[in-house]
């Protein structure tokens, strides 16, 4: 409370300042005001403070105007009438631009101005100027023209002045030099040209000197935008209003009076067509500020998640690449991005072959690729990507240009490729693991129990006295010793078929199907074709477990009565299909899950550069695919059309 009352006086005084200046720009002996600057300043303190102030700064502001009319005698009717009209366009003016602007008005876009302009240019002063124009016994009309004009051009200049100046105040310190030395220039020659411009007798005047006040209107606007351009204007107005008061200038009309509307007019449109610009001006800035702002983000975000962006015009053979895949690429930004025919030796012969064919397609067809390529930087290392890439289509399908985005991903690379190994040596410690107990199985337990059916039948023969119960008792133990031994056979060779060794897959699947016909209800038909002479023991090894694993599932899961194991081969690889009429399952809900060995199936796939594939649905069965390519050396096959079949 203690600041607002000094800060209220200080309103007061400003207000009553402006009012004098006013007063002494007032046209006799008509006794009106080209421009009045006193509702315009206490509407401007009141949109730069807050609301909860304005009852202590709205009557100190009247207030001042109210001494002012009273010192140069204004008669109680025109007092009233000022004070009623002043309190309305001040209120309506900055309750309007504080609610519509939230906070303090920024002409810095044509929608912010044009919004500015309805309620400070002109519907406040077109309300007030209904109450004004009753403070003289003249014409109405012709007062409220005169009143309402005054008041928009000091809207129109003065008040985005102020605006600006408190916005700019605060940051002077940090400008350079230079700044203050074009401000002080430009706003001196703008004084100088248009004191000559406009303190000449009309009839010496010529037009070319008031068109050279546009160069420097241009420059204001395009260095200082409404600040500037408000700056100039008023500078402008003080000049051609003070110069008419005194007799001077080409707005004096034949005898002793002034053509107020004509210099209220003049003002108008020098003014408006430059606020518009000063808008246009600094909404483009804003949005090229907004722009190199994004682009600086983006930049960040790219070097962050090592992706960088890019972009091919077909029809001029023009690529384009972000910061982030120079840096990727090793190539130096300042240098033009390689050409399409030139990013052949960025990439690998196979990575190469695969992005051209992506290219090619999204071009031809539209569909979006994302491949995983090989690259080699300008130094020649090699490390690995991820690119996607799509092609715009014009209004008639036609490919406009193709756009897309690349990451490094050596480190996953490298961990997958840890990850495989890892999971390689696993798989093979266990079957190792899976041999090892194989073999004590074989070799020991199943000897052990060979020895116990020997020595049972050796004890039953050489004793032939034993009572019947007894005799009985020791068949039963015989039959379980007998019992244990053929599955312990039967657990040995499912934990290493050692059949792979000795009889080949086509042998050891077909017997392995038969197995399965014989100990579950499930019958199995098993077809091999063009089975080459010779498979990679892992790849026979992959294919066994696969078909071993596929079975159990049938058995477990599938409920089918039936299953189908084939095996072809061809040139360049060996396929394997399994497939049942059983119950099914939904592929997505089992997405991660282990419980039906399909990890172990796609790892094993994987270690030895296969492809797995799973259909299936429910009630409509499952069909297991897989494809392993085999070296060159198995170009030859059987021959065609040698078909084995076995149904068991």
């Amino acid at each position: 409370m203690r600041r607002l009352v000094p800060l209220a006086f200080l309103v007061c005084g400003l207000c009553y300042l402006a009012a004098e200046i006013g007063g002494a720009l007032v046209v006799r002996p008509e006794m009106v005001s080209p421009l009045w600057l006193g509702n315009v300043l206490l509407a401007s303190i009141l949109v730069l403070t807050r609301r909860k102030i304005w009852p202590a700064f709205l009557p100190a502001g009247l207030a001042g105007f109210f001494l002012f009319d009273l010192a140069v005698g204004e008669p109680i009717r025109s007092l009233v009438w000022f004070a009623v009209s002043n309190a309305v366009e001040v209120l309506i003016a900055a309750w309007f631009l504080r609610i519509s602007f939230d906070g303090v008005p920024q002409l810095t876009n044509v929608k912010s101005l044009a919004r500015y302009s309805f309620y400070a240019v002109f519907l406040a002063p077109f309300v007030g100027a209904f109450f004004g124009a009753f403070t003289t016994t003249g014409h109405y009309w012709a007062t409220w023209k005169v009143a309402f004009l005054s008041e928009a051009i000091g809207f129109l200049t003065l008040m985005p002045a102020i605006l600006g100046w408190a916005r700019v105040i605060p940051v002077l310190p940090q400008k350079p030099r230079a700044y203050y030395l074009e401000a002080l220039s430009l706003l001196a020659a703008m004084a100088v040209l248009a004191y000559f411009a406009i303190t000449a007798p009309q009839q010496s005047t010529p037009p070319v000197v008031f068109y050279s006040l546009v160069p420097l209107l241009i420059w204001s606007t395009l260095r200082f935008g409404s600040t500037g351009v408000s700056t100039s204007m008023i500078a402008v107005a003080f000049i051609a209003i003070w110069n008419a008061v005194h007799g001077r200038g080409p707005f004096i009309a034949p005898g002793p009076h002034i053509n107020v509307f004509s210099l209220q007019m003049f003002l108008f449109f020098m003014a408006a067509p430059f606020m518009v610009l000063a808008a246009l001006v600094e909404e483009t800035k804003d949005v090229a500020q907004t722009l190199r702002l994004r682009d600086r983000e983006l930049n960040d975000a790219q070097r962050v998640a090592r992706t960088g962006s890019w972009k091919w015009d077909a029809s001029s053979n023009t690529v384009t690449w972000s910061a982030e895949l120079y840096r990727l690429a090793g190539y130096n930004p300042e240098l033009p991005a390689p050409s399409f025919k030139e990013h052949k030796k960025l990439f690998t012969p196979e990575s190469w072959s695969l992005l051209k064919q992506g290219i090619e397609r999204a071009m031809q067809t539209g569909v979006p690729y994302k491949l995983d390529l090989e690259a080699i930087r300008s130094d020649g290392t090699r490390f690995w990507l991820t690119t996607r890439g799509e092609a715009v289509m014009d209004a008639n399908g036609r490919p406009l240009y193709l756009r897309g985005t690349t990451q490094d991903i050596t480190d996953r690379k490298l961990s997958e490729a840890a990850l495989i190994a890892m999971s390689g040596r696993l798989i093979t410690a266990q079957e190792e693991e899976r041999s090892r107990i194989a073999r004590e199985l074989h070799d020991d337990l199943s000897q052990r129990l060979a020895l116990l059916q020997i020595s049972l039948q050796q004890f039953k023969q050489s004793m032939p006295e034993l009572s019947s119960p007894a005799q009985q008792h020791l068949e039963i133990i015989e039959g379980l010793a007998t019992e244990v031994s053929s599955d312990i056979r039967s657990l040995s060779h499912e934990l290493h078929p050692a059949k792979l060794e000795t009889l080949g897959l086509v042998a050891s699947l077909k017997g392995l199907c038969s197995e399965f016909s014989a100990q579950h209800e499930l019958a199995v038909e098993f077809v091999s074709s063009n089975i080459p002479d010779f498979i990679p023991k892992d790849v026979t090894l992959c294919l066994f477990r696969i078909t071993q694993e596929a079975l159990h599932n049938v058995v477990k899961h599938s409920g089918a009565a039936e299953a189908v194991v084939e095996l072809s081969g061809y040139a360049d690889e060996i396929s394997l299909c399994i497939r049942d009429s059983g119950r099914g399952f939904d592929i997505n809900s089992v997405a991660g899950v282990s419980g039906l060995g399909l990890n172990s199936l796609r790892e094993r796939v994987r270690l030895v550069r296969g492809q797995l594939s799973i259909e299936s649905k429910l009630s409509q069965g499952t069909q297991i695919h897989v494809c392993i390519p085999l070296p060159a050396t198995n170009a030859q096959v059987a021959p065609e059309g040698k078909a084995r079949r076995a149904n068991a």
